[in-house]
C-alpha cells in the first residue's frame, strides 16, 4: 500500500506542512522510522527522535512546538495522535489476509446458522445449533459449542473456544486462543477430605465491543450467567471466575484475577497482575494499580488503589516511604534504648 501525506492529512482532517507528495508505505516507531514509513509523536519522552528520524511523515499533536527543523519530509498536526494512529492503522491493516466464504475443511453442523458474509477457516468447527451473525469472520481451528451464539461483525482469531449455550454480542474480537465457558472452578468438599465436582451449568455472555487479549479464560456460572458488559477490553492470560461481572468499559492490563462471583463496576482501570477475592463488588471508576491485591469491597467511586492487601493509592506511598526506613528506625531505636537502659 502507497499514500501520499496529502492524502493521509485529508482523510484524519489534519492540517500539511511539507511535502505533500511524500509517498508513504507503511507506519513505523518513531525512533526506527525510515524511508517510506509514517511515524508519530505522543509522548514527550521521544521528541528528540522527531529532529532525526527518516520518516516520510510525522504525526504530532495539533499545538506541537518544535525547537528545531522537523526532519521528515511532511508534518501533519491533527486533534489527538492517538486516535489519528488508531484509523491509520485501520487502513493499513484492511491488506492482511483472512478467511473469506466457509472453508471445505471446516465441520458446520446442518442445524447451525450462518448468516450472510460469515467467513470460517480450515479445520473450524460449528455445532448442532450454533448461530453466526453476518459478517463474522473465524479463522482456522475454532470451535463454536452447540446452541452458542456469535453476533455480527465479529472477529474469531485462531484456536477459539466458545463452548455450548454461550453468548457472544455485535462487533467483539477475540484473540488466539480465547476460551468462553470453560467449567468454573467449582468442588464441594467430602467428609474423607477429597472433593467432588460441582455441575457448572451456566452460560458466558458478551456484550457488543469487547475485545478479549489472547489465551484469556472466562469460566461460565455454576447457575445464571458470567457476564462481561458493553466496551471491557480485556488484555492476554487474565482469568474470569465463575458469576463474575464486568460493567462496561472497564480495561483490564494482562494477567489479572478475578475470583468466583465479584462484581466490577464501570469505566474502571486495573493493571496487571492485579487480583480479586470473591464475592465482592468494586465500584464504577475505580483504579487498581498494578499486582494490587483487593481484599475486600470498593464503595467509593473514583477511588486509587495500590498494595496488596490493596488500599488508597497515596496512603500506600506514604507507608512504602516509610517501609524502606525501616531498618534505619530499628537501628535508632536501638540506639536510644541503650541511652535509655545502659
Amino acid at each position: 500500500m502507497q499514500i501520499a501525506a496529502k492524502e493521509i492529512a485529508n482523510m484524519l482532517g489534519g492540517s500539511l506542512e511539507g511535502d505533500g507528495d511524500a509517498v508513504i508505505s507503511k507506519p513505523g516507531k518513531i525512533e526506527e522510522g525510515g524511508a517510506g514509513t509514517l511515524t508519530f509523536l505522543a509522548n514527550p519522552k521521544y521528541e528528540s527522535f522527531a529532529y532525526t528520524t527518516e520518516a516520510a511523515a510525522l504525526l504530532v499533536q495539533k499545538d506541537f512546538q518544535p525547537s528545531m527543523p522537523v526532519a521528515a519530509k511532511a508534518l501533519i498536526r491533527v486533534e489527538d495522535v492517538y486516535d489519528a494512529v488508531r484509523k491509520l492503522l485501520e487502513k493499513f491493516g484492511e491488506e492482511r489476509e483472512s478467511p473469506t466464504g466457509v472453508s471445505d475443511k471446516a465441520f458446520v453442523h446442518p442445524d447451525a446458522v450462518l448468516a450472510a458474509g460469515v467467513s470460517i477457516g480450515v479445520f473450524s468447527v460449528i455445532e448442532e445449533g450454533a448461530r453466526i451473525g453476518a459478517g463474522t469472520l473465524i479463522y482456522p481451528q475454532v470451535f463454536i459449542g452447540k446452541g452458542a451464539i456469535i453476533g455480527k461483525g465479529c472477529v474469531l482469531h485462531p484456536g477459539v473456544k466458545v463452548f455450548h449455550a454461550c453468548e457472544i454480542g455485535d462487533n467483539c474480537i477475540l484473540q488466539a486462543n480465547v476460551v468462553i465457558g470453560s467449567d468454573g472452578f467449582g468442588f464441594a468438599p467430602q467428609q474423607d477430605g477429597s472433593y467432588k465436582k460441582i455441575p457448572q451449568i451456566g452460560n458466558v455472555i458478551l456484550e457488543d465491543n469487547i475485545e478479549i487479549g489472547a489465551n484469556t479464560t472466562i469460566d461460565r456460572a455454576t447457575m445464571g450467567s458470567t457476564v462481561i458488559r458493553q466496551g471491557v477490553k480485556l488484555d492476554n492470560l487474565i482469568m474470569v471466575a465463575h458469576n463474575v461481572e464486568i460493567g462496561d468499559h472497564t480495561v483490564v492490563a494482562a494477567q489479572a484475577g478475578f475470583a468466583g462471583s465479584t462484581k466490577i463496576g464501570r469505566y474502571c482501570r486495573i493493571g496487571g497482575q492485579a487480583g480479586f477475592v470473591g464475592h465482592i463488588s468494586v465500584a464504577d471508576h475505580t483504579q487498581v494499580q498494578a499486582q494490587s491485591g483487593v481484599a475486600a469491597p470498593v464503595k467509593e467511586k473514583g477511588v486509587a488503589l495500590y498494595g496488596s492487601p490493596a488500599i488508597p493509592y497515596k496512603d500506600y506511598l506514604r507507608s512504602y516511604a516509610v517501609f524502606k526506613k525501616l531498618p534505619d528506625l530499628l537501628r535508632k531505636i536501638r540506639e536510644l534504648e541503650k541511652k535509655i537502659n545502659p
